[in-house]
This record gives structure tokens, sequence and C-alpha cells, in this order.
């Protein structure tokens, strides 16, 4: 057995070591290419200045490229902010879906051991329970949208031969 796990260890080792080798390589190649993009995009954005500078004046195009810039941000800043709550939700139901999957998993996990003994199977049996009183106290509440009626009572379903309401 010791053969076995020190060769899936060392091929583990290996991979890891290859990926940080490939990761770092990745890293500087796009770092490079990131700095390349900014000095590109620096000299376009000089050339636009100075040719509308030319056009336009320098007072003048220096105005209306701090003008633009700024409704750029803006309209990024705008957008963020209306995304936020979108986001937000996203983040809420990813970090509930991952707490309950690690409840069943944790259940999963020592449900044989509380399965073994007698005290174990009481542990199981009184929140299983209190998990199915609460499910028929919900079942048998009143909802929001009812609030005016008793609880359980149903509305009647309107026919043609009521009269309109006002």
């Amino acid at each position: 057995m010791k053969p076995l796990a020190s060769l899936l260890i060392s091929l583990v080792t290996g991979e890891a070591g290859t990926l940080a080798k490939h990761l770092r390589g990745a890293a500087i190649a796009y770092g490079m290419a990131v700095i390349a993009v900014l000095a590109g995009v620096s000299f376009l954005l000089l050339a636009a200045y100075l040719w509308a500078a030319e056009r336009f004046g320098p007072i003048a195009a220096a105005l209306g490229f701090g003008t633009g810039f700024l409704l750029l941000a803006g309209i990024v800043l705008l957008i963020y902010r209306m995304t936020a709550k979108r986001r937000a939700r996203r983040r809420a139901e990813r970090r509930k879906s991952d707490l309950t999957a690690l409840a069943i998993a944790a259940a999963i996990a020592t449900l044989p051991e509380l399965l073994r003994g007698k005290e174990g199977l009481g542990a199981l049996l009184g929140p299983l329970a209190a998990v199915l009183a609460y499910a028929v106290y919900r079942e048998n509440s009143p909802k929001p949208d009812d609030a005016g009626e008793g609880a359980g009572e149903q509305k009647p379903a309107r026919t043609s031969a009521d009269p309109e309401p006002l």
C-alpha cells in the first residue's frame, strides 16, 4: 500500500509543480500584455487629444476630454450601483446553497453513527418531529394575502352572475 501512496503523492506534487510553473508563465505573459495595451491606449488618447487641440484649440480639447472621462466614470458607477442588488441576491443564493450542501453532507456523514444505538435514533426522531410539526403549522397558518379572512378559509370563486365590485 505504501508504494502506491508514494506514487500517487509524487504524481500530485509533480502536477502541482508543473501547474505552478504554467501559472507563473501565464501571469508574466498577461502582465506584459496589459502593460502593452495600456501604452497603446495612452498613445491613441494622446493622438486624439492632439488632433482635437489642433482642430478646436487646446483649452476646448482639454475640457472636452475631461468632461468625456467624467461622464464615462459616472456611467460606469451608475451601472455598478444598478446591478448591486442582483449581485447581492446571487451571493446570498450561492451562500444558501453552499450551506445547504454542507448541512446535508454533515447529516449524511453522521447518520450511520446515529443509527447504531437507541440514543442516536432518539436524537434523530426529536428534530424530525419538530420539523414535521413546523410544516403542519405552516400549512395551517393564514397567508399574508389572507389577512382579513380566517385561517384555512378560501375565497369563493366569482361567477358571471356576481355583480362587479366598485
